[in-house]
C-alpha cells in the first residue's frame, strides 16, 4: 500500500518522498525506518482510564522524538502535526501512540517530566506543509555550498547530510570526523551566507551509513538503514570463530568499519566450538606428537599433522580426537595417525536425484556448428549439382538420338527408316570430323632423307663436271 508521496505527477515520474529509501509520511509499510506495529490499537482500555497523552513523532531518516498532546488533539498515527522546535516549530509524522510509547520510553530511559519532552502545537495545515516541503528542497543546494566551505578552510571533516526545520529558519548539518574539529569559522561562514541558525552534529560512520543508505555487499538494502537500532562492538574475534579469512576488504562495511552481521551467528558457533577441543592440545602417536591445523565445526572433522612432517594432513572425526585425548591422560601412546585416517568415511551427499540420476541441465542443447563448414558444404553441394544436371541432359540426348527398333516376329530383320538411317550416319561422320583433325591444318614435318639425298646428287654432279 503506498502513500501520496510514492505516485507519479503529471509527466509520469514519481514524486518520492525523499527519505532515501523509506517512507516519508510512515504510512505505507514499504520498508519506514524503525517503524512499530501498534498491536494494542484495536484493544480498548479498562474503565476509569485515560489514553496515554504522549506520542512518539518521527523526522528525516528515522529521527525520532517524544511530545505531548496537552491540547488534546484527536491525533492518529500517519498525522503530520506542529511541534515544539529550539527555536521557532518544527514538521513531523506521528509514528506510535498509546501504551507501547511508554514502553519506548523506557527503553531510552526518557522520563515523562524531562526536559526532552516537548509539546504538540497543531495538526499541520497545508500552508505549513508547503513551506515545510520548500526547505527540504534548498538542502542538496545547503550540501554543496556547505563542502565548498569546508575544502576551502581546510577542514579535515566530512559533511553527509543537512535537516532543515519545518520553519526553515535552523539547519542540522551532519557531520563525521576522526579527530576533534574547529568549526567556528564554518558556522559563522554559513550563517552569514544562510541567514539562518546553524547547528552542527557529530555521527559515528555507522550512524551515517544508516542515515545514508545503500546496497550491502549480499544484495540487500543496508540493515542499520532499514531495522537495526543498537550498533554493538564487532571484533575480528568473531571472524576467528566463524573460521573466517581475516581479509579486511571482504569483513568491512560500507562504512569502512567490520560488518554488523558477523555477530549474528556468532552465538551458534560458539556454541558447536564448546565439544570440540582446544587447538593447543598435542596427540602423542606412535610416530610422532600432532599438532591442530585446521577444523570444520559443522562436518565435525579436524585436521591434524606430524611436527616433524608438516607437508601430510590427517582428516580425523571428533570422536577419534577425543580417544587419542583419553588414551594420552592415561599415560599412553596411541596409534599412528595413519590407521585413524582409513577409518573416516564421508558420506557424499546427493544434492538432486531423479529416476534416471544426476543429469546435466545442458543435455537436450543441440551443440553449435561452425559456420565455415557450412559454407564449405554449400558450395560441394552446388557444384555436384551443377555436373548432376550436366550430366542429365547428355543422357536425354543420347536417348533422344537413338533409332527406334521395330520388333518383327519369324526372325524378320527389324525395319529402318530411311530418315534414320541418314541421321545416324551424319552423326557419325561428325563425330569422326570432331575426333580427326584435318591434314590441312596440320605442319608438315621436313624430311631429312630427301635433303641429304639432293645434297648428294648435287656433289656428284660437281665431280662429273
Amino acid at each position: 500500500m503506498g502513500c501520496s508521496s510514492c505516485s507519479t505527477d503529471k509527466n509520469s515520474v514519481p514524486n518520492g518522498c525523499k527519505s532515501n529509501g523509506n517512507c516519508g509520511s510512515g504510512i505505507c509499510g514499504s520498508g519506514s525506518k524503525l517503524n512499530v506495529f501498534d498491536w494494542l490499537s484495536n484493544m480498548s482500555l479498562p474503565t476509569g482510564e485515560a489514553k496515554y497523552n504522549i506520542y512518539e513523532v518521527r523526522f528525516k531518516n528515522g529521527r525520532k522524538h517524544f511530545f505531548k498532546n496537552t491540547e488534546n488533539l484527536t491525533l492518529y498515527m500517519g498525522d503530520s502535526v506542529v511541534v515544539e522546535g529550539t527555536p521557532g516549530y518544527d514538521v513531523g509524522v506521528i509514528s506510535l501512540s498509546g501504551e507501547l510509547v511508554k514502553i519506548q520510553m523506557k527503553k531510552r530511559n526518557v522520563t515523562e517530566d524531562s526536559e526532552e519532552v516537548k509539546k504538540i502545537y497543531r495538526k499541520a495545515s497545508q500552508n505549513d506543509i508547503e513551506i515545510w516541503q520548500e526547505a527540504r528542497e534548498k538542502e542538496p543546494e545547503t550540501q554543496r555550498k556547505g563542502r565548498e566551505i569546508i575544502s576551502k578552510l581546510g577542514l579535515k571533516m566530512k559533511l553527509s547530510d543537512v535537516e532543515y526545520q519545518g520553519d526553515g529558519k535552523k539547519a542540522i548539518f551532519y557531520y563525521t570526523a576522526d579527530e576533534r574539529v574547529d568549526f567556528r569559522q564554518l558556522i559563522r561562514d554559513l550563517a552569514s551566507m544562510l541567514s539562518i541558525r546553524i547547528e552542527m552534529k557529530q555521527v559515528g560512520m555507522r550512524q551515517e551509513a544508516g542515515r545514508l543508505g545503500g546496497i550491502g555487499s549480499c544484495g540487500r538494502e543496508l540493515c542499520c538503514s532499514t531495522w537495526l537500532t543498537d550498533f554493538r562492538r564487532v571484533n575480528t574475534n568473531s571472524a576467528r570463530y566463524q573460521q573466517l579469512s581475516l581479509n579486511p576488504l571482504k569483513l568491512a562495511g560500507q562504512c569502512g568499519k567490520l560488518k554488523c552481521c558477523l555477530n549474528y551467528e556468532l552465538d551458534t558457533y560458539l556454541d558447536a566450538l564448546k565439544a570440540f577441543p582446544k587447538q593447543d592440545v598435542v596427540l602423542k602417536t606412535e610416530k610422532g606428537e600432532a599438532v591442530f591445523v585446521k577444523m570444520d565445526i559443522f562436518k565435525k572433522l579436524v585436521w591434524y599433522t606430524y611436527k616433524n612432517e608438516r607437508s601430510k594432513w590427517f582428516m580425523l572425526s571428533l570422536e577419534q580426537v577425543d580417544e587419542i585425548i583419553e588414551i594420552n591422560k592415561n599415560n599412553q601412546v596411541s596409534a599412528s595417525l595413519e590407521d585413524y585416517q582409513m577409518e573416516v568415511e564421508i558420506e557424499k551427499k546427493v544434492s538432486f536425484e531423479d529416476a534416471v540420476g544426476e543429469d546435466s541441465l545442458t543435455r537436450f542443447d543441440v551443440p553449435k556448428k561452425s559456420k565455415k563448414k557450412k559454407r564449405k558444404r554449400k558450395t560441394n553441394n552446388s557444384n555436384k549439382s551443377q555436373q548432376n544436371n550436366q550430366n542429365r541432359n547428355q543422357n536425354n540426348q543420347k536417348t533422344k538420338n537413338k533409332p527406334k527398333v521395330e520388333v518383327t516376329q519369324n526372325n524378320e530383320k527389324p525395319k529402318q527408316n530411311k530418315t534414320q538411317n541418314t541421321n545416324q550416319n551424319d552423326n557419325k561422320n561428325q563425330s569422326q570430323n570432331k575426333k580427326r583433325p584435318n591434314n590441312n591444318n596440320r605442319k608438315k614435318r621436313p624430311n631429312n632423307r630427301n635433303r641429304n639425298n639432293q645434297n648428294k646428287n648435287a656433289q656428284n654432279k660437281q665431280n662429273n663436271q
